[in-house]
């Protein structure tokens, strides 16, 4: 029997995206769908690409805690940071379970959070519970969480991309630099001058250098793969495209780390895990070929000259750093298959 989910903010991207892909999920039925605005619509008003199908009758309502646990096994939250918390909170003291896409749970340090996002953290006794929703490090946990923090889209390609090297110790913790690019849907659904189309067609531009609010949750988990903290320099670009998320991270090697040993570690790192796809020698990410799926595929490149690891990383920020990972999350929640559902063929031209 499918498991009942529900939808708090089903308007955004993100939204949209869950509302895609739990469209002919196997094992999750889309139950609730909330949003302020648009309550009282069938979901089909608002999503036209719903039409015919069961999913276009649903009835968009106003969120509600207490029904919303009532009638839903797992909750997925797509409302902006300091407003999931509270959200969360009284899901969980309801008896549901949450996956989270805001920032709320993701930093262990509430002083951290409150420094980087500008809002006091009301719900300090809840960051002990909430398990960081990135399945190749923390499937066990997230598998027997009640609340997982799903993590952000530049963080996803990131951590994936460095993870294995710093945990090895194949490369230096220190004077690390990582460069991102991600296409416009990143910036959510609102409307502002700096997304309008004819402000980002046929132009590149970089944004929020030194103070991107994504850092922190890189560091965090990048600290724990080299065992130490770790500051690092992050920047951020945004692309002429609607979805996808290319990153590139610079990294010291350490002495005697060459391409194969580099590679090797990968390869361990990285067997049997479903999502991440090291890609042959010589062959670098494109986003064209993960859009539309939960893939983030991984380039490697050992510069001799410099002596340092070029790690590419690409994603589709919707889906692998956003949506898809959520219910990659909630699968392994509900006891599911962790690829149960999500899309693995690319949305091709």
């Amino acid at each position: 029997m499918a498991k009942r989910v529900g939808l708090v903010g089903v308007t955004g991207y993100t939204g949209m995206e869950l509302t895609r892909i739990l469209l002919d999920h196997p094992g999750l039925q889309l139950t609730q769908v909330t949003s302020r605005k648009e309550a009282g619509q069938p979901l089909r008003k608002i999503y036209p690409f719903l039409q015919g199908t069961e999913l276009g009758d649903l009835q968009i309502t106003a969120p509600d805690s207490s029904y919303l646990a009532e009638n839903c096994d797992l909750v997925f939250l797509a409302v902006p940071h300091g407003t999931a918390m509270e959200m969360a909170a009284e899901l969980r003291e309801k008896g549901a379970r949450v996956v989270d896409l805001s920032a709320d749970f993701r930093l262990r340090d509430r002083e951290v959070y409150e420094s980087w996002y500008g809002v006091t953290h009301t719900r300090e006794a809840l960051l002990p519970e909430a398990v960081y929703g990135l399945p190749e490090l923390y499937a066990e946990k997230i598998a027997g969480a009640s609340l997982v923090a799903n993590p952000g889209c530049y963080p996803t390609s990131a951590i994936l991309a460095l993870y294995p090297a710093l945990q090895a110790g194949l490369v230096s913790a220190e004077d690390l630099v990582i460069d991102s690019k991600s296409g416009t849907t990143g910036a959510g659904r609102k409307a502002a001058v700096g997304t309008l189309f004819c402000e980002v067609s046929d132009t590149f531009r970089a944004y929020n250098l030194t103070k991107h609010r994504h850092t922190p949750e890189i560091e965090q988990e990048l600290g724990l793969a080299a065992g130490r903290d770790i500051r690092l320099s992050f920047n951020t670009h945004l692309l002429p495209i609607n979805r996808g998320i290319l990153t590139t991270a610079y990294a010291k090697l350490s002495p005697g780390a060459g391409p194969e040993e580099i590679r090797a570690c990968y390869e361990r790192f990285y067997a049997g895990k479903k999502w991440v796809r090291l890609l042959p020698a010589g062959t670098l990410p494109e986003t064209r070929w993960v859009r539309g799926t939960n893939f983030c595929d991984i380039g490697l490149v050992t510069d001799p000259r410099t002596d340092r690891l070029i790690a590419l990383s690409a994603i589709d920020n919707l889906c692998r750093g956003a949506s898809g990972q959520a219910v990659a999350n909630a699968n392994l929640m509900l006891g599911l298959a962790e690829d149960a559902g999500l899309p693995r063929a690319a949305l091709m031209p």
